[in-house]
């Protein structure tokens, strides 16, 4: 290997580490931690379809970073403190117990033997909850508490009235591990478009998804799949669509847009020209740009999709700034207002108004200030929030 590459792959493990969250894949404690219920803001039920392998050597992991071939499902019971701060996914450190008080804890994981049984409880508390499920897909380098963590964090943040669904693949969760996490990912594409025609089976109204990174991916290969069959919307109840900081090719994005179609429904995409986790995955990719931090918004939107450029929001991931959509207050905060609208109901314009005066709110709450651009296939929007 030549002393560039290496340079290269060390600097690969050292930035894109960020992309997990602190390397603790152990969910449950190893002892209970009792806590007066005045210190807990909130317990989150989050409905869990995975292609990973169950955790047998050791359980608290729950599920690990192997594949499987087929389908697991899921519910864990996450705890949110009542200091938590928006933006924010409060945990312990190494392989310490959480501390219910201070920290996201896992209390109660539920498995289901099978599809049937996982349909009637997600079906009966999408029914509770008012008809509408929030679809999670996590990124590259993401233990199974990851993604728990960070969807249980995004319904609390942006106080989502429906019920979180986390499709998990099988990321092995180490920064060395990019070909086979995207390896995982393209196995993983039958499995989400099930999950998501499952969802569609169930009183559900609104099937909204948030893809984050490779995730992003993995979610494209899916919504391409259900075109190809001719229900690309599942029945009229697919929602929104919202691709964070998307880890695919420009092109072949643009590839995939082409057989999907122009959304009929609110689709965004978000990105960053300061990303440096994608800048990495470009320079791996042979120097070709990244969805998430493609320059050209524009060129983007002509495909029907609203691209929200963050590149001069602050982020909250030690300067990564590959998930400022969720860890950003300001920014999370917006997006849980687009959220609470269904999306049959919103406008594909946003409010400047109104998302003007939601951002000098938290701005003067958190003293932060973001500028926005939302680029339409009809007109670019300049949000200015904060100051």
């Amino acid at each position: 290997m030549s002393l560039r590459l290496n340079s290269f792959v060390v600097a690969l493990a050292l930035a894109i580490a960020g992309c997990a969250g602190q390397n603790t894949h152990d969910l449950l404690n190893k002892t209970t931690v009792s806590v007066p219920a005045s210190d807990i803001a909130a317990t989150h039920e989050i409905f869990v379809a995975t292609t990973r392998q169950q955790a047998t050597k050791d359980p608290r992991q729950v599920f690990n970073g192997d594949r499987s071939l087929t389908t697991s499902y899921a519910r864990v019971d996450v705890t949110v403190p009542k200091v938590h701060q928006v933006g924010a996914i409060e945990r312990a450190k190494g392989s310490a117990n959480s501390n219910p008080a201070k920290q996201f804890t896992a209390t109660n994981v539920v498995h289901y033997g099978d599809a049937p049984q996982f349909a009637k409880a997600v079906g009966a508390d999408i029914a509770m909850r008012g008809d509408r499920a929030l679809v999670f897909v996590h990124g590259f380098n993401n233990g199974f508490d990851d993604g728990v963590y960070r969807l249980t964090q995004i319904a609390h943040d942006t106080k989502y009235p429906g019920t979180p669904v986390l499709f998990s693949w099988a990321s092995s969760a180490k920064t060395t591990g990019y070909i086979y996490d995207k390896d995982s990912a393209n196995a993983a594409r039958d499995d989400l478009e099930a999950t998501l025609r499952m969802l569609a089976r169930t009183r559900v109204k609104s099937i909204d998804i948030i893809a984050h990174s490779m995730g992003t991916w993995l979610t494209m290969e899916a919504l391409r799949q259900l075109a190809i069959t001719g229900d690309r919307d599942l029945g009229g109840k697919l929602g929104y669509v919202v691709l964070a900081s998307p880890d695919i090719d420009v092109d072949v994005f643009k590839k995939q847009m082409m057989r999907y179609g122009k959304p009929d429904k609110p689709f965004a995409v978000l990105l960053s020209g300061d990303d440096r986790a994608l800048k990495l995955s470009s320079l791996i990719s042979g120097d070709k740009p990244r969805v998430g931090d493609y320059g050209n918004a524009a060129d983007l939107a002509s495909y029907g999709v609203s691209v929200v450029d963050l590149t001069k929001a602050k982020g909250g991931d030690g300067g990564l700034n590959h998930a400022k959509f969720a860890d950003n207050p300001i920014l999370v905060q917006l997006l849980g207002n687009r959220l609470r609208t269904p999306a049959g109901l919103a406008s594909d314009e946003p409010d400047p108004a109104q998302l003007n005066n939601l951002g000098q709110g938290l701005g003067k709450a958190v003293g932060s200030v973001a500028e926005v651009v939302i680029t339409t296939p009809f007109k670019v929007l300049t949000i200015v929030t904060g100051g």
